[in-house]
């Protein structure tokens, strides 16, 4: 079975924001970025997006599937 992983926790401390910096800056919860740095939760597309333009990286140097 598939995985999503992501780097967002790594990108998010490279620019020292912290996790609700981070939540305030893309427009979700603090919640949301804890699920995501642990893998606990997929984000849509719009969201996948949103966070890439926010570090200014492509998608898929922030997100990758693990197989």
């Amino acid at each position: 079975m598939s995985k999503i992983v992501n780097s967002i926790r790594k990108a998010r401390r490279q620019k020292k924001l912290t996790q609700e910096k981070l939540a305030d800056k893309i427009g979700v919860t603090r919640q949301t970025i804890i699920a995501l740095e642990k893998g606990n939760y997929t984000p849509s597309v719009m969201l996948a997006l949103k966070i890439s333009k926010f570090f200014k990286v492509k998608v898929e140097d922030l997100f990758k599937i693990k197989r």
